[in-house]
């Protein structure tokens, strides 16, 4: 299966999440390319970027995985090639 260059987007809205979700990542580390947090203190939230490159199966699981952690939300973009 080819490859794919993803960015996940991810909100985290409950911090007692981020031990399941930073264990999720590793899980998919050899997929990542680059990794942007930025701590919304105003709100809050906390924001994370991550750019795959990846089959487009591993995108999908990983997207569906970390939206079922609480209070975790993530949607994924992909490029067209």
């Amino acid at each position: 299966m080819e490859n794919r260059v993803a960015i996940i987007s991810i909100i985290v809205e409950e911090p007692s999440s981020t031990a399941t979700l930073n264990a999720l990542l590793h899980q998919y580390a050899g997929y990542v390319v680059g990794r942007m947090g930025i701590p919304y203190r105003e709100k809050n939230i906390n924001i994370i970027c991550m750019v795959l490159d990846a089959p487009n199966d591993e995108i999908n699981a990983l997207t569906g995985a970390l939206g079922r952690i609480p209070g975790i939300t993530a949607k994924a973009t992909f490029s067209t090639h």
